[in-house]
């Protein structure tokens, strides 16, 4: 598959830290529209390789190329964001103060400057859209709730409704269900798969039962490049993925 072809292509992308290489020679191939997920011990490069395509942190050398045109390392977070990347930290950041509804009305793509968004009336199309995340979200019924008051499962689902309030075309997640119920859990990868339905998602998780329940083709990193990929059944057999990280 070349570049052409792709949203987002990798090629022989290193980094090094004071001598250290978090990225060793990484190649990842994203289609359009697809779901991936991104596994491996600590150290293995996965946070390294999102900074990388958000532009936090500049490969030594290596191609970031999206959307078969666009080289991701010339550009700054800011740019990279307005192209369509969204990110989503692990630990989630919401205005808590704040309704679910106004954290979602302030993180709509448009003129939402501090002044004019607290007192501007939203629009019938605004309306309609964060109504559409909420149900996607599932916090339809949580609304007029104080973010700070979501449980932790919830505040994750807002943040990633936040994210896509923004319209983004790739949606890059950092292990969303660390800390989250069975139920959350089991709640999030059907979230993760109806957003999936309409942009490319990558998925940094531990969670082995619930990277199985994605259902997606999964990449294993280790020492900064890639190790296996493949089904969650291929690479759970894969005698080098064992040892170095299911076996521990």
């Amino acid at each position: 598959m070349t570049e052409a072809d792709t949203l987002l292509y990798l090629e022989g992308v290193t980094v090094s830290f004071d001598g250290f290489r978090a990225l060793n020679a990484l190649s990842l191939v994203l289609e359009e529209g697809e779901m991936r997920a991104v596994i491996g011990p600590n150290g293995a490069g996965k946070t390294t390789m999102m900074d990388v395509i958000t532009g936090k942190t500049r490969p030594d050398q290596g191609k970031v190329i999206y959307q078969a045109g666009t080289d991701l390392t010339k550009l700054d977070e800011p740019a990279i964001a307005a192209m369509g990347i969204g990110r989503k930290f692990q630990k989630p950041t919401v205005f808590e103060p704040l309704s679910v509804w106004d954290n979602l009305l302030l993180a709509l793509a448009g003129d939402r400057r501090p002044k004019f968004s607290l007192w501007a009336r939203e629009t019938a199309n605004e309306r309609a859209r964060i109504e559409h995340i909420l149900e996607t979200v599932r916090l339809t019924e949580q609304r007029q709730r104080r973010a700070g008051d979501l449980s932790h499962g919830q505040k994750q689902w807002l943040e990633i409704g936040m994210l896509l309030a923004q319209e983004p075309r790739l949606l890059l997640v950092d292990e969303p269900v660390a800390g989250m119920t069975d139920a959350e859990t089991e709640q999030t990868a059907e979230l993760l798969r109806d957003i999936n339905r309409t942009r490319a998602v990558v998925v940094v998780e531990h969670d082995m039962a619930f990277v199985r329940a994605l259902g997606v083709k999964v990449t294993v990193l280790h020492e900064g490049s890639v190790l296996a990929e493949g089904s969650i059944d291929r690479v759970s057999e894969d005698p080098k993925v064992i040892e170095v990280y299911l076996g521990r």
